[in-house]
């Protein structure tokens, strides 16, 4: 029997260790999905939303550091995956995105289900390309799958179902090379310069992020020899923050005081391996020095007085015998005892308060923390699950931590704790999903069945889009449009085949995520958590303020006065 292109296409990938393709199968994918049937070395994932597939697989791709795949049917199926795929290129992981095409002698004619997946995914992809007959396979694919590794980010390849079913003119992959892994640093005069810069300063703090993984011995090194306190970023917390005497917490929006006020304090900031968006929260007048693998990083955040090019690893361990002992230790003493006291602020924001009706998240996700596997894989929604896993959840090595961190959508955790316990079937996987979030890609419990995948996923229940509403009331406006009128999730989880429970008051909260961790199969807890509560930055500004300020007065004008009583009671007085 002849090799076809479909067949050809999943040999490609096999050779390059694809284990898995997620995706919703269709008639343009027929070529595809039968290949995969007829042999066993790539799984089919079969999930209910192409958002999901690209999400899914956004998180295997994280966590393996290899590629991922997954795949839609012509038209509106491969449409669907376009905001995962969004996702995943700004995260910076390498996938593989299947687009199948209407029959391409009909492509141009406005055929049923025509679109041009080679227009609509250019911005959210390195490469993307149309394979418009055989002699393209397998070069087009293999050029996808190079781009995607080397380039860490997305690959788009659109496949006509009928040239899936020709037959391939080649019998075999092309390439049979590990992905490289190049080392990369700053010329050793580059290096000089650095070095003779940090050894003049006293004052220096560190902002890391997600390129300082696998370099967590080398950043402790130089921490200690700057005595300098280090500041992460989200994306990093889950490579920073374990096993780390200068850590002082996270910065931003979702951070805390003694994070923005190390970085405020300092004479010199050396920024490593992050892209820290939010302008707002860098210093004014302390000399910025930024060491990235992307040059194209340097400087676009903040104003920058050195940039280096290199990944982290390599540049710390050439930089470091170079360094001398830094004998000031102030701004490092000063650091870390105001991130004692506000890491003490937040802990007493998670107490349980047991004979109280009000579940505050914050003592959710630090029960969480305190029951979950030493090498538990977690996902959070974004919004208010987000900010309660930066505070609460301890990263110690082991534990992985995903969300859309860069891309900021909703519906992402459940989606990529499939991805999460598909790819790592021993793991334990908990989903932290917001209501507002499962709602928008519920459909997806029922895959958790299906696949028999055991991920637990905790719903934080407020009945509202509790972090748009707080967005509104710093700028100013009356909360609208917010309102959640929300199903038992419970029992929707029991009538998909899951276990289902309800947590309405503190002391149900430790003895139901406990049953479910251990169930043998996928478990949802659904925590009744209060909506009014607070998720403050580090640092507040006059027009947030002024815009709270507004917003107190027009809810007593307009007669929701006991709102803000609401709040003082929660936050206020605990």
């Amino acid at each position: 029997m002849a090799k076809t292109i479909a067949d050809l296409l999943v040999d490609t990938l096999v050779a390059q260790g694809v284990e898995r393709i997620y995706g919703v199968a269709g008639d343009s994918l027929n070529g595809i999905t039968d290949s995969i049937r007829r042999q066993e070395r790539v799984r089919w994932v079969h999930v209910r939303h192409e958002e999901t597939a690209a999400f899914a697989a956004g998180a295997d791709a994280h966590l393996t550091g290899g590629l991922a795949v997954c795949a839609g049917s012509c038209g509106p199926g491969n449409l669907h995956l376009i905001n995962g795929l969004y996702d995943c290129h700004r995260s910076r992981v390498p996938v593989l995105a299947i687009a199948a095409q209407i029959p391409s002698h009909e492509i141009g004619s406005g055929y049923f289900q025509e679109t041009r997946p080679e227009h609509l995914f250019a911005q959210c992809s390195h490469y993307c390309e149309l394979v418009s007959q055989p002699e393209h396979m397998p070069r087009v694919l293999e050029i996808a799958i190079q781009t995607a590794l080397s380039r860490r980010g997305v690959s788009v390849i659109a496949l006509p179902g009928d040239i899936a079913l020709r037959d391939a003119l080649a019998d075999h992959p092309r390439l049979h090379f590990p992905p490289p892994k190049p080392s990369v640093s700053p010329s050793p005069e580059e290096i000089f310069v650095l070095a003779k810069l940090l050894n003049a300063t006293q004052k220096v703090t560190i902002l890391a992020g997600a390129g300082c993984a696998g370099a967590h011995t080398e950043l402790i090194q130089l921490a200690g020899k700057l005595n300098a306190p280090i500041v992460h970023a989200m994306r990093g917390k889950e490579f920073i923050e374990y096993d780390n005497p200068f850590d002082v917490g996270m910065t931003g929006l979702l951070g805390f005081s003694s994070g923005y006020h190390a970085m405020m304090n300092c004479d010199l900031l050396l920024m490593i391996g992050t892209d820290f968006p939010y302008q707002q929260f860098f210093p004014t007048d302390a000399t910025v020095v930024q060491i990235d693998l992307r040059g194209e990083q340097l400087g676009r955040r903040t104003k920058v007085d050195h940039g280096f090019v290199g990944d982290t690893k390599t540049t710390l361990r050439a930089l470091l015998p170079q360094l001398e002992q830094n004998g000031d230790d102030k701004h490092l003493r000063a650091s870390l005892d105001h991130y004692r006291k506000a890491r003490k602020s937040l802990d007493e924001l998670a107490q349980g308060e047991p004979g109280k009706k009000t579940i505050h998240p914050q003592y959710v996700v630090r029960v969480l923390d305190e029951i979950a596997a030493p090498d538990a894989v977690f996902s959070c929604d974004v919004g208010t699950p987000t900010v309660w896993a930066a505070r609460y959840l301890t990263m110690n090595g082991q534990r992985r931590l995903l969300g859309s961190f860069n891309h900021g959508s909703m519906a992402n955790a459940l989606p990529q704790a499939i991805g999460a316990q598909v790819s790592h079937p021993r793991r334990q996987v908990i989903s932290l999903s917001g209501d507002g979030g499962l709602a928008m890609l519920m459909g997806d419990l029922l895959s958790l069945r299906q696949l028999q995948a055991p991920v637990k996923v905790i719903v934080f229940k407020n009945n509202a889009l509790a972090f748009v509403e707080l967005e509104m009331k710093a700028a100013g406006f009356l909360d609208f449009a917010t309102d959640l009128h929300n199903p038992d999730f419970a029992k929707m989880a029991e009538a998909a085949g899951l276990l289902g429970m309800t947590a309405e008051a503190p002391e149900q909260v430790r003895p139901m995520i406990t049953q479910a961790l251990r169930h043998d199969g996928p478990a949802l807890v659904e925590v009744l958590v209060h909506r009014q509560e607070l998720a403050m930055p580090p640092s507040i500004k006059l027009d947030q303020m002024t815009g709270f300020g507004l917003f107190m007065l027009k809810a007593v004008l307009s007669g929701r006065g006991e709102e803000i009583i609401d709040l003082a009671k929660v936050n206020l007085f605990r």
